[in-house]
């Protein structure tokens, strides 16, 4: 492969890598690093893909294996960190259609991870279930299963935190008094 066509591969693939990554990771570091990783891998290994058409779908894949085996990584050694995060004020949204980005995103990064892949790949990535399936290397049917169980996943990871009031979203703070506005 050409300098030049690695270039365009990587000018046209990085960003739905990176989302990928970043779906997976649940941090802007790691996901650069699994991007990188994941061409960096192509640099040395791509020229061995028969179909060159079928290069996005290796890149996918690669990178989602690099994840596991870095999940692997961390579950055996794993990491820790010291985190002194204040809560987050109570917001009131107008109506469930008015979830904004950052809520939808961290109620997807606590999905677990199989459903997780899947809805990013479907539905950030508008990957066919076909692609999903030979990405994650899994069957059709699974590729289904696992779309509906995260998305199960993730309507109750965003109505878990939030107590729905006729049209109005509350978040509640578990930690934070109850007060009375009369």
């Amino acid at each position: 492969m050409s300098e030049t066509d690695f270039q365009r591969l990587v000018d046209q693939q990085y960003t739905p890598l990176y989302r990928f990554a970043l779906s997976l990771a649940k941090s802007e570091a790691d996901a650069a690093d699994l991007t990188q990783q994941t061409f960096f891998l192509w640099a040395s290994k791509g020229e061995q893909l028969r179909d060159s058409s079928k290069a996005k779908s290796w890149l996918f894949t690669t990178l989602y294996r690099e994840f596991l085996n870095r999940h692997r990584r961390e579950v055996r050694f794993p990491k820790v960190e010291l985190r002194d995060a204040p809560d987050e004020a109570v917001s009131i949204v107008p109506n469930m259609d008015a979830f904004d980005g950052a809520s939808i995103v961290k109620a997807l990064h606590e999905v677990e991870e199989p459903f997780r892949a899947t809805l990013t790949l479907f539905y950030l990535e508008q990957f066919s279930y076909q692609e999903i399936a030979d990405v994650l290397g899994v069957p059709i049917g699974t590729v289904m299963s696992r779309l509906s169980r995260g998305k199960t996943q993730l309507r109750e990871r965003l109505l878990s935190k939030e107590e729905v009031l006729g049209n109005k979203v509350v978040v509640l703070q578990s930690d934070r008094r109850e007060e009375s506005h009369g």
